[in-house]
């Protein structure tokens, strides 16, 4: 078998080759991590929804809690100690004659 044999620069562009490979199978590797699990709804849970069953909640499907969702809630400014601050009352004034 002959070899190939490759113009000026040829080196650079097996590296660039190795490199996007190496990259592809980084690529795939993370992938295949991230679909751990079973889908959601489930065939079986399709198949229920079908027939008219109403799925309440779904199977855990095996996942990591999605890193997206913000399940803290909006911090609030910490009250004063001493009772806040002094607002207005207004108090209801005499009734108007009716005319």
């Amino acid at each position: 078998m002959t070899e190939t044999k490759l113009a000026e620069g040829g080196d650079a562009a097996k590296q660039r080759l190795a490199d996007a490979k190496e990259a592809s199978e980084v690529s795939r590797e993370q992938f295949a991590e991230r679909m751990k699990g079973k889908p959601t709804p489930t065939q079986e849970e399709n198949d229920l929804a079908a027939h008219g069953a109403h799925i309440l909640e779904h199977e855990h499907d095996g996942s990591n809690p999605d890193p997206h969702v913000q399940t803290t809630k909006a911090s609030e400014a910490k009250k004063p100690a001493s009772g806040g601050y002094q607002t207005r009352q207004a108090t209801p004034g005499a009734p108007r004659p009716s005319s």
